[in-house]
């Protein structure tokens, strides 16, 4: 107990602290309703964590509650004797504890009458019975009425009404009738304890419980085992697990509720490996285990995932003559065992052989099949659950299958479940609540959880940390800051979960200085070294394109920093098209002697080398990951295959989709891209036809990428039924690939009516239509386009811009295109890069405007790419312009000498000047060189309709 004395002068002046009296206007058995003796408890509202093994342990913790509080009151040690009044006392005191067996309001009631007709309410043992019958029967005022009308109690009717309290959940109010009887100078003995121990557990009110303890103590009645087994789980309960430990030590007599006590706490405060030494220790004595001990063993080898740990425990369980079949505790951990360990199967065999199930075990059954994605097995158990005629549905059971309905956004059985709560009442139940609104978010269902977030009676902070997360996952990120400002407002609480949920909604350049904001609180919470928020912080800077803060940050964390922080970095880069700096990453990655890369890495710098065209590099990078496990990585393969395909190196992908053992779905569908994008249309559609899989919406996009290059309108309508036959006409990605189609093959007015029909606009169908608006020299036309794209919410990319400049382009709209292009960054967040310097260059040079053209690119703030020049070359070809024409190339052939349409355009300006000893000489050096022109080629469709 030396942990406890030295708090024992704080707790003994504590104790002394209490109020002597109640207010003399104030009716004695009425006290408790009209004064607080102590300081009112703060009662924060957690969001129920469902894990398999927790629902096991909640169930070995509310037993151990039962059984100290609710059947102490027959195991009193003190008896009373008292002498009936007349010859029927005696027959009535029986016919009373005859209700008690099976008590019923009705019986109870009739059995009240009977005995206060025969003068027996002055005879405690009847009384007291009385009092715990109607308690039983959920009639708590009526055992609070009849205590009232008690003249003499003594401490067994004190007991009687404690217990009362806590069997109706009033714990509150079971502490201020022990401080009545305390005030009154009315004695008291260990059961009483064990009442008031049991009542601040469920409060979790450490304060209080110490001034027990030490009370107890003092009084010499810590000796009671049931007390000590009491404060054993009190204080695993009010998470002081190291004090738990030390009335452990100190309890002389331990009994196996004292090592049940013990090794549940252990689990109970997040230490599995105690609780399993706890477990051995026990079973070395003579006293052996019993169910509980066993349930709490499988929980916690559960919980530290040693599967074949609680196999050998339930083969010694069954040893001992604990089956699984009769011993419910011992099933429902089982349960929960093997549905952690993936074997459904087995978790599902011993459910079915159950001989009796409580609420506990259909709540394992429903969450194991949620953990193991059986959508529909959970779904079935949780509708013949509702058939059973003694349990119904709680909150546990639905917090179980909510997230599975969120995950695989089952919008229609969230509904149903939704509705199941209202008609059963359980809208006061928040983590239902947050669990719904956490449903609606994934589902895309954005006003759906707004109105039941702004319905909820009461908030806490895992509501908040659900709806700013749910706003910064749909990509509500002014919202969700708004919120978020909102909450702090009133409220400094927050928690990792808040930053985490806030994060991604710092997702542009113009969301910077709020992410700098969030990482200075996240710095003054103490979050420094959380590696967690640190990747998160990394993440957004990238986001928001300040590579040199995330880059700074993760030098910071070096020493903390391992492999998913240098993933995140590597990943977000590539994510957001900072494909060199990404391969720069990879390469401080590698220098790192403690840190190896993982498939991960490689599946986010493989893209990084395809995007930048560096064969050598992804040859090199491929090699690395034939030396490791990684190489035969299915994910790893279909990156691959990508690379090669943006390399131009069909033959390379082809080899790497032939070498792969297990083809997927992507697998086929990188392929097919691979020759698409390599105009290789007529092969993409061949493999399109030997697909041994169900195409999905990627599939099909990608072969009515196939069917524009060839322009082949009839085969493109084909497929344009099929898409509706089968449903995947309202993807927002296949709705786009039709608008282009239908767009490359002249038909701009199909295009618009498919954009028009289209149940959900996404960014890339908007794109799609103002690119065919432009394509077909309506520059006019995609201009309302794009302000019709802004009006309805949605935030423009940068291929919008591309397409909307290079629509002002082809129809000459030089001022509207150039005023778009200023305000792209300030005002979209958009930064300008290679593409749309080429659009405003060939902007300006089709307009005749080529110096001004030559100023733009002198005055980027970055080394100009050759696309850029070679757009200016083109316009001075166009234009005739021989002096810049000549300065321009010898720019260019300085950057790319072998590109023979450098050449070409230079040679057709010396031409069409005259000067026809200089084409004549740079056409001698083409043909020198060795360069060739590709040839260009037409296709028609006959037949076509």
């Amino acid at each position: 107990m030396k942990k406890l004395s030295c708090n024992g002068y704080k707790a003994s002046f504590l104790w002394r602290s209490l109020p002597n009296r109640f207010p003399q206007h104030v009716p004695p058995p009425l006290h408790f309703l009209f004064r607080n003796l102590y300081q009112k408890p703060i009662f924060t509202h957690t969001l129920l964590h469902i894990k398999c093994t927790s629902i096991t342990s909640r169930n070995l913790q509310v037993r151990a509650h039962t059984y100290l509080a609710t059947q102490l009151f027959d195991k009193m040690p003190h008896r009373r004797v008292q002498d009936f009044k007349n010859a029927k006392g005696h027959e009535i005191f029986q016919l009373v504890k005859l209700v008690k067996e099976n008590p019923d309001i009705l019986s109870t009631s009739q059995a009240h009458g009977l005995a206060l007709k025969a003068g027996m309410l002055a005879h405690l043992p009847t009384v007291t019975t009385l009092l715990i019958i109607y308690s039983s029967t959920k009639h708590f005022s009526s055992s609070l009425a009849l205590f009232a009308e008690i003249m003499s109690k003594d401490v067994v009717t004190w007991n009687a009404i404690m217990t009362a309290c806590i069997k109706n959940k009033f714990f509150e109010f079971a502490v201020k009738f022990f401080a009545e009887m305390v005030n009154e100078g009315k004695e008291f003995d260990s059961a009483t304890l064990v009442i008031v121990v049991s009542a601040l557990s469920n409060m979790r009110d450490l304060r209080k419980g110490m001034i027990v303890h030490c009370s107890s103590v003092k009084m010499g009645m810590f000796s009671d085992s049931l007390l000590g087994n009491a404060l054993i789980d009190f204080y695993a309960k009010c998470s002081d697990l190291s004090s738990s430990e030390c009335v452990f030590g100190e309890v002389e007599c331990k009994d196996i509720v004292s090592w049940n006590s013990i090794i549940s706490g252990c689990i109970y405060n997040g230490h599995p490996e105690k609780s399993l030494w706890y477990f051995k220790q026990m079973a070395n004595l003579e006293k052996g285990t019993d169910s509980v001990s066993l349930s709490c063993a499988i929980a916690a080898s559960a919980c530290l995932d040693e599967f074949s740990c609680g196999q050998v425990i339930q083969g010694w369980g069954i040893k001992l003559g604990y089956e699984e079949s009769c011993h419910l505790s011992v099933a429902n951990s089982l349960i929960s065992l093997y549905s952690q360990s993936g074997n459904i199967d087995a978790a599902e065999y011993v459910f079915n052989i159950m001989k009796q199930k409580d609420i506990i075990t259909w709540n394992s059954m429903i969450s194991g099949f949620s953990l193991n994605g059986k959508v529909g097995e959970a779904c079935d158990a949780l509708h013949e659950m509702q058939f059973t005629r003694t349990l119904k549905p709680d909150a546990v059971t639905l917090i179980s299958i909510i997230p599975l309905a969120a995950e695989f956004m089952l919008l229609r059985k969230g509904r149903a479940i939704h509705g199941f709560t209202i008609r059963r009442e359980m809208g006061a139940e928040l983590s239902v609540m947050n669990g719904l609104m956490d449903m609606y978010f994934k589902c895309k269902r954005v006003k759906d959880a707004e109105h039941l977030f702004l319905n909820m009676a009461t908030k806490d902070l895992i509501s908040w940390n659900t709806i700013i997360s749910g706003y910064s996952q749909n990509g509500l990120c002014r919202e969700a800051q708004s919120l978020l400002k909102k909450f702090h407002s009133w409220n400094s609480e927050c928690s990792l979960s808040t930053l985490l949920g806030i994060l991604p909604a710092c997702d542009s350049p113009i969301s910077i200085q709020f992410g700098r904001l969030i990482h200075s609180w996240e710095v003054k919470l103490g979050f420094v070294n959380n590696i967690i928020i640190v990747n998160s912080l990394i993440c957004m800077y990238i986001s928001c394109g300040d590579l040199v803060a995330s880059f700074k940050l993760l030098e910071e964390i070096a020493y903390i920093a391992d492999v998913d922080s240098w993933n995140t970095m590597i990943s977000g880069c590539t994510q957001k098209c900072h494909f060199s700096e990404a391969l720069n990453a990879f390469q401080l990655m590698r220098l790192k002697f403690n840190i190896n890369n993982d498939t991960i890495t490689l599946v986010n710098v493989i893209p990084a080398c395809g995007n930048l065209e560096l064969t050598c590099e992804g040859k090199s990078i491929h090699a690395l990951a034939l030396k490791t496990s990684a190489g035969q990585d299915i994910r790893v393969q279909n990156a691959l295959i990508t690379m090669y395909g943006k390399l131009s190196d069909v033959e390379s992908a082809r080899l790497v989709f032939e070498l792969c053992f297990h083809h997927n779905l992507c697998s086929w569908n990188c392929m097919i891209s691979a020759l698409a994008q390599n105009n290789n249309a007529k092969e993409a559609i061949e493999f399109f036809c030997l697909l041994k899989f169900e195409p999905n919406e990627i599939t099909m996009a990608t072969v009515l990428s196939a069917f524009r290059q060839l322009g082949l309108i009839r085969h493109g309508k084909q497929i344009h039924a099929y898409l509706i036959r089968y449903g995947f006409y309202k993807n927002a990605f296949v709705a786009a690939a039709l608008v282009d189609m239908y767009s490359s093959c002249g038909r701009l007015d199909i295009a618009s009516r498919v954009f028009q029909n289209s149940a959900e606009r996404s960014v890339a169908a908007w794109n799609s239509m103002i690119s065919a608006y432009g394509f077909h020299s309506k520059g006019q036309k995609a201009i309302e386009i794009f302000h019709e794209m802004i009006d309805s919410g949605l935030t423009p990319s940068k291929v919008t811009f591309i397409n909307l400049l290079t629509a002002c382009s082809h129809t000459g709209l030089v001022d509207q295109g150039y005023w778009y292009y200023t305000r792209m960054l300030d005002e979209f967040g958009v930064q300008p890069s290679t593409e749309h310097h080429v659009c405003v260059v060939d902007m300006l040079g089709r307009s005749g405007k080529l110096q001004q053209a030559y100023n733009f690119i002198k005055d980027l703030p970055s080394q100009p790419d050759p696309g850029i020049w070679g757009a200016l070359l083109s316009a001075c070809n166009y234009h005739g312009d021989l002096q810049l024409g000549k300065q321009v190339a010898s720019i260019l052939l300085l950057l790319k000498p072998e590109n023979v349409g450098y050449h070409l355009a230079l040679s057709n300006i010396y031409v069409a000047s005259g000067s026809w000893k200089e084409a004549g000489e740079l056409r001698d050096i083409v043909h020198l060189k060795g360069l060739k022109k590709s040839a260009g080629y037409s296709l028609i469709d006959v037949g076509s309709s």
